[in-house]
């Protein structure tokens, strides 16, 4: 088959997933309304639990919500990816991923795909989210967008990957939804994403080295500093590893479902 057969199939599947996509509308604001809740209303706790009189610089504020935005972003990224899962594993028990499967094209071409439609919408979610944070307040140079894009995209990549090799192995959809929850929530709390880890090794030693052997301790990391003109060589390092990991199990695995 020519390159642009493998181009129209890509292209085509893309438009799928985006197409579902904008079919649920109350799953973009879905998306975007937790982080933004968690943005507002965690920050001002966080700022109450820390004793700081509300007669105080609005800048203190200001300073943990620029701190969890990146957080945030990679929270919206987790979501979606995991969700991305859900409907394979959906769509594997409905049977559209059989009549998908029928396509000539190399069913790890076709995995591969769905993995780039995953990173494109979560990649265009989490720029939407980081827009509107400077309306509270989150202010960002225009050129940390730019940076972001890439960081944003690799972390998506490897978190669809991920979400893709548990949707293989898994062929229950009851079970993968109990396995998400236990992926998720895990990954999200033990990360830098919410607390500075130099602040969760004042409190427990343990949950510091589990935080940082966490990936996603890295992919915030990787988005934090792109955010900011800056790049993070073990975070990249780390990030793009896992994804390479996960994608070659995500393929043996497919490819070996006959």
């Amino acid at each position: 088959m020519s390159p642009a057969t493998y181009l129209c199939c890509m292209n085509g599947i893309i438009k799928r997933e985006i197409l579902r996509f904008l079919q649920q509308r109350t799953r973009l604001l879905s998306v975007l309304v937790r982080p933004l809740l968690w943005l507002v209303v965690f920050a001002a706790g966080f700022r109450s639990a820390l004793g700081i009189s509300i007669m105080e610089p609005y800048s203190t504020y200001i300073t943990y919500q620029q701190y969890i935005t990146p957080g945030l972003g990679g929270m919206i990224i987790l979501f979606h990816c995991m969700q991305s899962s859900l409907s394979m594993v959906y769509d594997r028990e409905m049977g559209s991923m059989k009549v998908l499967l029928m396509s000539p094209v190399p069913r790890s071409f076709l995995l591969f795909s769905k993995l780039v439609a995953g990173a494109i919408l979560s990649t265009v979610q989490v720029i939407i989210f980081l827009f509107i944070t400077r309306l509270v307040g989150v202010d960002i140079e225009f050129t940390g967008y730019l940076y972001a894009v890439p960081a944003i995209f690799l972390t998506a990549f490897f978190l669809s990957a991920l979400g893709l090799m548990l949707a293989n192995l898994i062929t229950q959809l009851e079970n993968f939804a109990g396995v998400m929850n236990f992926v998720i929530f895990p990954m999200f709390f033990l990360s830098s994403a919410l607390y500075p880890l130099w602040k969760m090794q004042e409190a427990n030693v343990v949950l510091f080295w589990i935080c940082q052997y966490n990936p996603f301790t890295h992919c915030v990391e990787l988005l934090r500093f792109a955010l900011y003109g800056q790049m993070n060589e073990l975070a990249f390092a780390v990030v793009f590893s896992s994804a390479v990991v996960t994608c070659v199990i995500a393929l043996v695995t497919f490819r070996g479902r006959g």
